[in-house]
This record gives C-alpha cells, sequence and structure tokens, in this order.
C-alpha cells in the first residue's frame, strides 16, 4: 500500500501541485490586479493626518 501511495504522490499529486502553483502565479501578476495591491497595500496610511475615527461615539477603549 505504501508503494502505491508514494508512486502516487511522486507522480500526479507533484504535477498538481505544480499547476496550483502555476494557477496561483498567473491569478496574481493577472492584468488589473496591480490596482488592487496598491490600494491593499497603502491601508496602514489612510490616516495619516489624524486617527480614524472611532467605530461607535459613546464607545470606550478596552485596556489589557
Amino acid at each position: 500500500m505504501y508503494t502505491v501511495l508514494r508512486e502516487f504522490a511522486d507522480s500526479w499529486v507533484l504535477l498538481l501541485m505544480f499547476l496550483f502553483f502555476l494557477g496561483v502565479f498567473v491569478w496574481v501578476f493577472r492584468p488589473g490586479s496591480k490596482k488592487i495591491y496598491r490600494e491593499t497595500a497603502s491601508i496602514p496610511f489612510n490616516h495619516e493626518d489624524h486617527p480614524a475615527p472611532d467605530a461607535a461615539p459613546n464607545a470606550q477603549a478596552k485596556e489589557a
């Protein structure tokens, strides 16, 4: 049983993993994705001038 699973993993699973890698690579570098990634990367800098507003006006800060 081990030998059969080992042969299957060495051939077909390796091929499936490689195809998955290529799919992820193509998806990441697809046309039009640059704008989405640029917007996501700039999220920490959206409120550079002042702090972000509170989620609720009466919310108190939790202390650890």
